[in-house]
């Protein structure tokens, strides 16, 4: 499979479809040994409870969705403070994507999620990767505009440098995109 350009797994806790929490540390440790990673959807309630685990794991880890931080409390919220401290170690990335699937303040600006994305962005933009949730498959009524999700990169990342490691150099390293000049 990755051969084929697998590069890792997704476990959803969010829509349990399968995965548990129990299956993370045997699952990251089956995978290291192919080289992938970790991509997490869980709610941030779930990163607290697996606080003691994740730093624990062998696997690079990658959070789904702004790591499914809610905007109210934002950066308050203690699942926030987990994420860094993994960021800070240099194994973990975060998505910069879903900006909608907690939103309280809707599309276009979706400013309460993007309050988040830009603290995470701020803080480590070498971990972030941007990614659109195309296509949008929880949204059963009206879809995201993929156009105005991706205007938000510039809004939350202002520094040119910064979005060609989210959108270049981050996703050259987590997925093997080959090298660009």
């Amino acid at each position: 499979m990755s051969s084929l350009g697998v590069r890792g797994i997704r476990v959803n806790l969010v829509y349990l479809s399968g995965a548990t929490m129990e299956m993370i540390e045997p699952l990251a440790h089956r995978i290291n040994e192919l080289g992938w990673h970790l991509q997490l959807s869980m709610p941030a309630d779930v990163t607290v409870q697996l606080k003691d685990v994740l730093p624990k794991l062998p696997a690079p880890i990658v959070f789904d969705h702004i790591a499914r931080i809610p905007p109210d409390p934002g950066i308050s919220h203690p699942a926030f403070a987990v994420v860094r401290g993994l960021l800070d170690r240099g194994r973990t990335w975060v998505k910069l994507s879903g900006a909608y699937l907690l939103s309280k303040v809707g599309a276009p600006t979706y400013a309460d999620t993007g309050a988040v994305a830009r603290a995470f962005a701020q803080a480590a933009p070498e971990r972030m990767l941007w990614a659109s949730n195309w296509p949008h498959p929880t949204e059963k009524t009206e879809k995201p505009n993929d156009a105005t999700l991706f205007d938000l990169l510039a809004e939350w990342v202002p520094e040119e440098s910064a979005r060609r490691k989210i959108l270049v150099q981050n996703p050259e390293e987590v997925y093997g995109f080959s090298k660009t000049s």
